[in-house]
């Protein structure tokens, strides 16, 4: 079940592989993703010290979860992946060209994932490409919805 996307990502890169992560959380941190107060739209994977680590990623804290606790909403947060999977993003990410931006917040049994993404970047033709795309593709469904003889026809009866 999904809690927050990042529809930004899918706009400014090709995602080609996709990986899921842990994420080491404090308790009021918890507490507000479960009541939907995350946002991913800033927020970019980096790696740093051979881990792998989300930076910009707003969680609000909810005021009676957080009432003794200094709560710093866009703090670093490890992701927890296997050191194999580690140990091969950070490869692409270095050799390749690659980047890791979130894609989305979601519930795995019962735990709080993220899924991250290993991507290329759009060039800023690749992006008006994609928005001529969709909207060509909006215009078909239009076009096809409205024809007659399709079931819904505009004559009297």
């Amino acid at each position: 079940m999904s809690i927050v996307d990042n529809k930004k990502a899918y706009h400014d890169y090709f995602v080609e592989e996709k990986f899921e992560a842990g994420l080491a959380l404090e308790g009021w941190e918890v507490k507000a993703i479960r009541a939907g107060r995350a946002q991913l739209k800033e927020a970019y994977v980096i790696v740093k010290n051979g881990e792998i680590v989300l930076l910009g990623a707003h969680v609000t804290p909810l005021p009676t979860a957080s009432t003794h606790v200094r709560a710093d909403p866009t703090r670093t947060r490890k992701l927890l992946l296997h050191r194999a999977e580690i140990n091969r993003l950070i490869g692409k990410v270095e050799r390749a060209g690659y980047t890791l931006t979130p894609l989305n917040l979601h519930f795995s049994k019962s735990r709080i994932k993220l899924e991250v993404g290993l991507a290329r970047g759009k060039k800023q033709y690749d992006k008006r490409a994609t928005i001529k795309e969709r909207e060509w593709n909006r215009e078909k469904q239009r076009l096809l919805r409205g024809r007659p003889g399709s079931g819904r026809s505009s004559r009297a009866r």
